[in-house]
């Protein structure tokens, strides 16, 4: 089938890269001029595993090609996937300028009939509002159909989740367009779920409102375990073990970050209003994962006693794992408040460095570890890496002026780190002393 994809961030990039892989002529366009002409010659705009050699064999392979001429991208898709940004307006609603602008051009430039697909996180209604822009300014007189299909990626594995997908789900009151979306899909043999476009908009933001949801509530439930004596991962196995519960997203840590959870949160409590409903479940849910920042920092100041002149070693400085994206990372609460108190930051991140010297003023950035740890007073885990998990601790420890680690994401085992003799605070489990 012949797929044209508008916005190339994590979305469109991935999108646009599986749907070639699965054997579609696609393009993809971006206004970013800069961005295509890298992406032409190799040049990845992000960090995802898998997501460079993807694209370079489907460039190669002539399934796959980028511009900056949305026209030619236009006409070229049965199907066109509109992945440009959503971000978030000060008051938190959804910017949807951007999708607008490009329902006027596809308006002005289709010379055939279009299956229109919004992909990108937008509010309910959305898919009504372009089709009426769509409708008030075409230019030739034909047939289209506007389609909501939400994505579900994770960053870090964006590649492997769309191509294995939990489910896909199509929101359409056409039935032409169902079945050239179920065509497209059907090489995924992923579970379909077909409805009207409403629900498939709102199936998105409820889905990452009730993750959130999940990782505020085990981030409470480990505030009471520090205070208490208990262990938040041996109560968080406990109930995972529940299938009504699960294991996912019961992981204590200092709260979530990146493009989704806080931005989709607040959207969907914006969306809320709009019909009158005070969702006071979501919003008590972002107040846990900022006050879960707050207490992390309190540990560290609380461990340290004076944060003045105190040299800290970051880990990790990416909101997650596996991906270079410091949009709304936990780091950037924390560094800066400890910044403030006077202490000075060594950091390193296996990726995200580049993009964190945008958000940072006076951080000393590290080849590794190691020389983040070295003189350090105290050592702060921020973000999960699996390197951080191999890292030679006597080593670690011999460099350090304190054996001190705060760790935010509860990635080593307390006992072995008292063995090792090291003083080790995590998050909702005890210390061993």
């Amino acid at each position: 089938m012949k797929i044209s994809v508008i916005g190339v961030g994590y979305v469109g990039l991935a999108t646009a890269a599986v749907l070639a892989e699965l054997g579609n002529d696609v393009i993809a366009a971006d206004i970013d001029k800069k961005k295509i002409e890298g992406l032409n010659s190799g040049i990845m705009p992000i960090f995802e595993p898998g997501l460079r050699e993807l694209v370079a064999r489907n460039i190669r392979e002539n399934r796959l090609r980028f511009t900056h001429d949305n026209r030619e991208v236009i006409r070229h898709g049965e199907i066109i996937f509109i992945c440009v940004g959503t971000p978030p307006k000060e008051n938190w609603e959804t910017e949807l300028k951007y999708v607008k602008n490009v329902a006027m051009e596809i308006a002005h430039h289709m010379d055939s009939y279009k299956v229109i697909v919004h992909k990108s996180t937008v509010p309910v209604e959305t898919g009504d509002n372009v089709r009426k822009v769509i409708r008030d300014n075409i230019k030739k007189s034909v047939d289209f159909d506007v389609v909501s299909n939400p994505e579900f990626l994770r960053e870090g594995s964006a590649i492997k989740d769309t191509l294995e997908p939990d489910r896909v789900v199509i929101g359409s009151d056409s039935q032409r367009a169902i079945d050239m979306m179920k065509k497209l899909y059907d090489p995924l043999k992923a579970p379909l779920i077909i409805t009207d476009i409403r629900s498939a908009e709102l199936i998105k933001h409820a889905s990452n409102a009730f993750l959130a949801t999940k990782i505020s509530f085990i981030n409470s439930v480990a505030r009471i375990c520090d205070m208490s004596g208990a262990d938040v991962e041996k109560i968080a196995e406990g109930m995972g073990h529940d299938k009504r519960i699960g294991k996912e997203f019961l992981n204590a840590g200092i709260g979530y970050g990146g493009s989704c959870f806080p931005k989709d949160s607040q959207a969907f409590i914006k969306i809320a209003e709009s019909y009158g409903y005070d969702y006071k479940l979501l919003k008590a849910t972002n107040e846990i994962n900022e006050e879960q920042k707050e207490y992390f920092v309190k540990k560290i100041k609380d461990a340290l006693n004076n944060l003045n002149d105190k040299r800290i070693g970051v880990l990790g400085l990416s909101f997650k794992p596996n991906t270079d994206d410091m949009r709304f990372a936990p780091s950037i609460y924390i560094i800066n408040e400890l910044q403030k108190g006077g202490a000075k930051i060594k950091a390193y991140d296996p990726e995200a460095m580049e993009k964190a010297k945008q958000v940072f003023n006076s951080i000393e950035y590290c080849r590794d570890p190691y020389e983040a740890a070295k003189d350090a007073d105290a050592l702060i885990i921020l973000t999960e890496w699996s390197e951080f998990r191999e890292l030679d601790m006597e080593k670690i420890k011999k460099m350090m002026n304190h054996s001190l680690i705060i760790d935010g994401r509860n990635i080593y085992n307390p006992e072995n780190m008292k063995k090792l003799g090291f003083h080790y605070i995590s998050i909702g489990r005890k210390e061993v002393v």
